[in-house]
């Protein structure tokens, strides 16, 4: 029988606690877990693809069954390609429902793929990189919404 393996993909700019928190539940969950860091043309990143994706190895090599690739194309293909059967996603509030919901049916339409949505810890349905960077721009302390590599990589690049 081959191992369950969903793929849980993001930007990850930068990786949050809640980022995190789906990814060590998740990983719970699945024999295998693929951990696919993204890259959108039309966004504007802090960290170059690469850096995002040695920061979510750094933060999650404690978790075995935890694999991170990059992926530039469509999530189903990279999910095909890392062999997941399942894509897994975070939801945080209704407003991220609707369009979680959306991409989830198109990505079932696109693929046969199903989604699976895991609750955000209600400790985390706040936090987004969006905030992450609105706060640090503006000088306040975001020590407690990213893990500490990713609080070092971001006192770095400033």
């Amino acid at each position: 029988m081959s191992p369950r393996t969903a793929i849980y993909a993001g930007s990850f700019d930068p990786l949050t606690v809640g980022h995190l928190d789906v990814i060590c539940r998740g990983a719970r969950l699945f024999d295998r877990l693929v951990v696919a860091v993204g890259l959108n043309p039309a966004k504007r990143y802090w960290f170059e693809l690469d850096q995002r994706v040695e920061l979510v190895r750094k933060v999650t090599d404690e978790l075995p069954n935890v694999e991170v690739v990059s992926f530039d194309a469509l999530l189903v293909d990279a999910a095909k390609a890392h062999g997941a059967q399942v894509i897994l996603r975070g939801l945080r509030a209704l407003a991220d429902f609707d369009s979680e919901f959306r991409y989830g049916l198109a990505n079932r339409d696109l693929s046969g793929l199903e989604t699976l949505f895991i609750l955000s810890d209600p400790e985390y349905v706040f936090v987004s990189s969006s905030l992450v960077k609105e706060i640090w721009v503006n000088g306040g302390d975001v020590s407690r919404y990213v893990p500490q590599a990713v609080l070092e990589a971001i006192q770095a690049r400033t």
